[in-house]
């Protein structure tokens, strides 16, 4: 390939380093088509007619197709198979397709993922275009048309998340939030109602999302009832933020589980009751709380805020004493597993970006369409969820194993009668 650069290095199609990988992965996609094909004749070659003749033969290359890749867009000549055998159930000619480059792809599966991604981040439809044409070489389909049936199939594969079986998936843990995004809902005060959980290997994965007024307990009740109907276990330890709308409702639908109110934003809510001045001596009173060595020591250290601010300002103690046991509870769980218990920051750090995506395109247009585009990006964001410190460690919590002080209690060996 001889392209001509300009002084600035610059060719008619970008950039020399842009051409020279474009032709370099024109040549490996072409070298790995020849090889699919050369495999499949190989494996084919003692299928012969009544003649001797080999069935499964080279007949030259297809018409050449570009085919848009994270490498920008690239011409393609697919070589083509001649296949003489006959499928005895449907009685026609069999055809060869290659798993590399199928008849129908006019881009990778990568930049197909790209699209919701783009869009979700901040891309409106408009901007597409011009943006892509930069990297691309090429506006790779992505019109505002293209983005209409995306937004349809993001709607149908919400739906399809809200109506799968869960009888196969054991939540251990599970984080519970409603998030208010500047979003058009059914409701001017509607909220997304979302369920995190830690699956029994230890993986994080997204349970459930809807939309509910004001994180009502009918809203917050309905949701996990759908989630029961479906085959959800009740999990051993649900971590939630002060809101009685969710407490209710797990009580109401998981009464087995315990409960751990975040410790987050119950420090925020004590610092918001307290003056300027006492805040960054009431934040690390607290913080030593939950950062104690065990639960001992932490109740050790409730004792010591309340004796410290009662006199003052008893109503910030009392929010502290009062859900002492709900904020502790992690203490009785493995100690690797406490930084994941005590917040509901595994939702709070993936929906800080649904809040910047949500600022920018200024509302959905539809409920539909604003659960959908929400779902999408939290599907995005999943991939990159790390799982739980000593994931090994969740199984035993589900099998009733028992911790103190973070540790594995080893169960005493029953005497034969």
């Amino acid at each position: 390939m001889l392209s001509v650069v300009n002084a600035d290095g610059t060719t008619e199609t970008g950039s020399l380093i842009d051409d020279i990988v474009r032709e370099g992965a024109r040549r490996m996609l072409a070298a790995a088509l020849e090889a699919e094909v050369n495999s499949y004749i190989a494996e084919l070659a003692d299928q012969r007619d009544e003649s001797g003749r080999r069935l499964v033969v080279r007949n030259g290359h297809h018409q050449p197709r570009k085919v848009t890749t994270a490498a920008g867009v690239i011409e393609v000549k697919a070589p083509r198979i001649n296949d003489k055998r006959i499928n005895e159930a449907t009685g026609e000619r069999k055809r060869f397709s290659s798993v590399i480059l199928p008849p129908w792809c006019r881009k990778s599966p990568k930049i197909s993922e790209v699209l919701p991604l783009l869009y979700l981040h901040g891309l409106s439809s408009g901007d597409f275009v011009p943006a892509l044409e930069q990297f691309l070489g090429s506006s790779a389909g992505l019109s505002p048309a293209t983005v209409t049936r995306l937004t349809a199939q993001w709607q149908a594969d919400h739906k399809a998340f809200s109506e799968r079986d869960l009888s196969a998936t054991d939540y251990v843990y599970v984080w519970a939030d409603g998030i208010h995004l500047r979003i058009r809902l059914e409701e001017a005060k509607a909220a997304v109602l979302v369920v995190m959980g830690v699956r029994a290997d230890g993986t994080k994965e997204l349970i459930a999302m809807a939309d509910g007024y004001r994180e009502s307990s009918e809203s917050w009740a309905s949701l996990l009832r759908d989630c029961q109907r479906r085959g959800m276990r009740a999990p051993v330890l649900a971590v939630g933020d002060g809101a009685l709308g969710f407490w209710n409702a797990l009580n109401e639908v998981f009464p087995e589980t315990r409960h751990q109110r975040c410790w987050v934003h119950k420090t925020a809510n004590c610092l918001d009751s307290l003056p300027k001045s006492a805040q960054p001596a009431a934040k690390k009173a607290i913080q030593d709380i939950y950062n104690a060595e065990d639960k001992a020591h932490a109740a050790a250290a409730v004792k010591a805020f309340a004796k410290q601010y009662g006199a003052k300002f008893p109503k910030v103690v009392k929010k502290i004493v009062d859900d002492e046991d709900e904020l502790l509870a992690f203490y009785d769980f493995p100690a690797e597993h406490w930084i994941h218990l005590r917040t509901t920051n595994p939702i709070e750090s993936t929906f800080a970006t649904v809040r910047l995506r949500t600022k920018v395109t200024k509302g959905a247009g539809s409920r539909a369409a604003a659960l959908a585009m929400v779902f999408k990006l939290v599907e995005s964001a999943q991939a990159r969820w790390r799982a739980v410190n000593a994931p090994h460690l969740v199984a035993l919590v589900r099998a009733g194993a028992r911790f103190e002080r973070g540790q594995l209690v080893e169960r005493p060996q029953t005497t034969a009668a």
